[in-house]
């Protein structure tokens, strides 16, 4: 076919060549209706692949053809690595159409393999056959099959049997004696099955195995098992790819022993299954939104993203969708489940009643209260594989963490904490009221502009120790409600890095429906004045997000007339705290007794006389617990002798 070249001339449409005194005449660049092929020489001075207009002499005829497409299967031979055979399979054609319909149920569900596949290959060392062995031994036992699927069957077996007979004789070794090596410890992860696994660092799970493959990772060889568990991201169930890593070892180990190993191997298989399950169970029901006790470890991040296990002690919140939003993990993508995977259908307690108000699109679960959106309800295969993790926050520690649900506890709420609080009656009601009226009807006032001016801001000064952050905690216990305290360490005092962190975290509080106390808030609400601008910025910042924010907010402060004024009018409530008197000192001293279980040791009189000790209400209850442990220290219970030792050096401190 003509080229066109630097010499050419071209005339219209037409080109000519005029190479070797010849003129030839050619259609325009791009203008025929076909192809040309190029055939691939050898390597030029640079390593570079030629290409030939011409077909090379010495390229042997294509193997594949019609005659070996009459054969049911092809067999494609290599040189063995074996020094007792001379050649070994690398890869099987199944081309019988009767095998293939009888591999699909074989194979069925296997990872990765289609059957009805024009052109099936499998190549060495053939994993499919070897984990669906005795798959494939019963289906041609069994009765009823047709004379061609038969006879191919048992040609197919005759070759796998020769090619596969020592791994497959090693595979039946090592099961019966509970061991493996690393060279076949492939052999006992089959796709499609149950492992179990120790990798959430600390709680056993259960996953379901994709595949598995040896990987060079930096610390050296591993075979690693690519699984899927079930977790909640905030939005919906689905599936999380989970991989485990199971290091090189030398000669022979327990499979009880590995990082991962198939749940049938387990002496207890039926218990851990109902274990698993009534955990899953669990995990379920913490999908959404939950105020929970926990007591235990937690998982943390270090600088590397490594996990790192924490003991945690207190409330926190359980809430995934929150956690992807605001914290600085990432949540992964989940595959949704789907119903043929097994889950049934949504039943009467998972429907929205269209006359139910807290009927919705998306799944909302506040502390007890629920709309749920219509969707399968999971089975027992899905509680099996939930992930023994969920993701949540600590109230006390300020931190996004991974919780584990064996370890999620039901709060048991202090009943008598409000009645407790040593205020006048009046007071008592009056704050309470605010709080319950502002949870109940949140949005039921509100200002010109829409959702300004929707929350309830309750100033308490007064000295310290007098009860101040004591009534915000008191107010949440009463109401249920978790209790966030809010401090210069959490938002910093820098104007530029603090709106952000406080509009998340006013965010967070509202859909927790959290009570917030802003502890010694003139820190941040201080006047201000025409000689510290960064202060003044601050105070600003303050002023513009609060008057959005639409939940209960309680203020203490023992430096009242530090507020700037423009605060002062955006409170509701202000309360003054005075300092304690003897009356107030003895009902303190009397709680903290009914508190111990210890009434019984302290008479009226012992209450009279400490009662007149000047102590605010922290320092009593420091004396107290100083006195515990002193008494503790002596093995013996505690009495006012231990009291009055506390309190002598209590007089001594200095200041």
């Amino acid at each position: 076919m003509a080229k066109k070249d630097i010499n050419s001339q071209t005339n219209g449409t037409n080109g000519l060549d005029t190479r070797n005194g010849n003129t030839r005449e050619y259609a325009a660049e791009g203008s025929l209706t076909s192809f040309t092929p190029l055939f691939q020489g050898p390597k030029d001075g640079n390593k570079k692949w030629t290409w030939l207009d011409k077909e090379p002499e010495d390229v042997a005829e294509a193997a594949e053809n019609e005659e070996t497409a009459q054969h049911a299967i092809i067999t494609r031979l290599q040189n063995a690595n074996d020094s007792r055979k001379k050649f070994e399979i690398h890869s099987i054609i199944i081309q019988s159409p009767w095998l293939k319909d009888a591999l699909g149920e074989i194979l069925k569900d296997y990872p990765g393999i289609c059957c009805q596949l024009k052109r099936l290959v499998f190549e060495a060392p053939f994993e499919p056959f070897v984990h669906r062995w005795q798959d494939f031994q019963a289906y041609r036992k069994r009765e009823g099959i047709d004379p061609m699927t038969s006879e191919h069957l048992d040609l197919l077996h005759d070759v796998l049997k020769e090619e596969l007979k020592d791994v497959i004789k090693t595979l039946e070794d090592y099961v019966v004696h509970g061991v493996t090596t690393w060279e076949h410890v492939w052999t006992i992860f089959q796709p499609g099955q149950v492992i179990y696994s120790d990798s959430f660092r600390g709680a056993p799970g259960a996953l379901k195995l994709r595949s598995g493959k040896y990987v060079k990772l930096q610390c050296g060889m591993a075979y690693q098992l690519t699984a899927e568990a079930i977790n909640w991201n905030g939005k919906h169930f689905g599936k999380e790819i989970n991989r485990v890593n199971i290091m090189e070892f030398l000669g022979t180990t327990r499979i009880l022993g590995l990082a991962a190993f198939p749940l049938p191997f387990h002496p207890a298989k039926e218990k851990v299954e109902e274990i698993l399950v009534r955990r899953g169970k669990k995990f379920e029901e913490t999908a959404g939104c939950h105020y929970k006790e926990y007591s235990g470890f937690a998982i943390t991040w270090d600088k590397e993203g490594q996990e790192v296990p924490i003991n945690v002690t207190g409330r926190i919140i359980i809430d995934s969708d929150t956690f992807r939003r605001f914290s600085n993990r990432y949540v992964e993508h989940l595959e949704p489940l789907e119903a043929k995977e097994g889950a049934a259908e949504p039943d009467a307690a998972t429907k929205p009643n269209a006359a139910d108000e807290t009927s919705g699109l998306d799944d909302q679960y506040v502390f007890g209260k629920s709309k749920e959106t219509q969707r399968l309800r999971m089975t027992p295969h899905h509680h099996l594989l939930c992930s023994p993790r969920v993701r949540g926050f600590s109230l006390k520690k300020k931190k996004w963490l991974l919780f584990y649900v064996d370890l999620l506890q039901e709060i048991t709420f202090n009943t008598t904490a409000f009645e407790s609080l040593v205020l006048p009656n009046d007071q008592k009601e009056l704050i309470l009221s605010f709080a319950e009226s502002q949870a109940m009807h949140s949005t039921a006032f509100d200002d010109v502009i829409s959702g300004k001016g929707r929350g309830h801001i309750t100033l308490l000064s007064g000295p310290p120790g007098v009860g101040k952050t004591l009534t915000a905690e008191s107010v949440a216990e009463h109401m249920r409600a978790p209790l966030y305290m809010m401090s210069a360490g959490d938002l910093g005092l820098n104007p530029d890095d603090v709106e952000r962190p406080l509009t998340d975290i006013l965010e967070m509080i509202a859909k927790w429906q959290a009570v917030l106390l802003l502890d010694e808030c003139d820190v941040f609400l201080e006047k201000r004045s025409t000689h510290d601008l960064e202060r003044n910025k601050l105070v600003s910042i303050f002023l513009r997000v609060l008057e959005y924010y639409e939940g209960i907010l309680f203020l203490t402060t023992n430096r009242v007339e530090d507020i700037d004024a423009a605060f002062q009018s955006r409170i509701h409530v202000a309360l003054e705290y005075p300092d304690l008197n003897d009356e107030s000192r003895r009902c303190i001293w009397r709680n903290f007794f009914r508190g111990l279980g210890n009434t019984e040791g302290f008479s009226e009189q012992d209450l009279e006389e400490l009662a007149k000790v000047k102590l605010n209400g922290r320092q009593i209850k420091n004396v107290l617990k100083s006195a515990i442990l002193l008494a503790a220290r002596k093995k013996e219970g505690l009495s006012r002798e231990y009291v009055d030792a506390v309190l002598a050096i209590e007089k001594r401190r200095p200041g």
